[in-house]
């Protein structure tokens, strides 16, 4: 089992964990890199304008060296909660998404990236909390996979001996 990474950040800018720098395809490298961030103290009105949210999606995506599939989505969410009303974001990219919540009341975020290629998670990280001008974050860093396509398959224990007794590989 895979436990992910974690960085606590008091100031954007400051470093979180590599992604796995083996390169998503390769033998024993996970399936993708997914980058959680929980930022606090962001510049409210940043966070509270669907107009800057939509850019912040395509610059993200030009930062990490992705595509995007189509436009974001961007819709105003909880009305009924001041403490979780704000924007909600999906940007599909060519190798997965990114997904965000904007907690306008509170100046919180909660971004999600994940990608089957590869990405700078420091960067990404810096880029967004300094995108939202955030007080401080918190960085998880989760190796998503293994990847069954690159993972070699075991090979059947030789029959007659114990270690293969009572399993029917076909």
């Amino acid at each position: 089992m895979t436990t992910p990474d974690t960085a606590e950040q008091t100031t954007p800018g400051t470093t979180t964990r590599p992604a796995t720098g083996t390169p998503a395809g390769t033998v024993g490298a996970p399936w993708g890199v997914e980058l959680v961030l929980d930022l606090d103290g962001c510049d409210r009105e940043r966070i509270s304008n669907r107009r800057v949210i939509r850019r912040f999606a395509e610059a993200l995506v030009q930062e990490i060296g992705m595509r995007r599939y189509g436009r974001p989505v961007c819709k105003r969410f909880a009305l009924d909660n001041p403490e979780a009303a704000g924007y909600s974001l999906v940007q599909l990219i060519t190798t997965s998404s990114i997904t965000a919540h904007f907690a306008e009341n509170t100046g919180r975020a909660f971004i999600n990236v994940f990608s089957c290629k590869d990405f700078d998670v420091d960067a990404a990280a810096q880029f967004i909390a300094a995108y939202f001008r955030a007080g401080r974050y918190t960085a998880q860093v989760l190796h998503r996979g293994p990847n069954p396509a690159t993972t070699p398959t075991p090979t059947p224990a030789a029959a007659g001996t114990d270690a293969g007794a009572g399993v029917e590989v076909s």
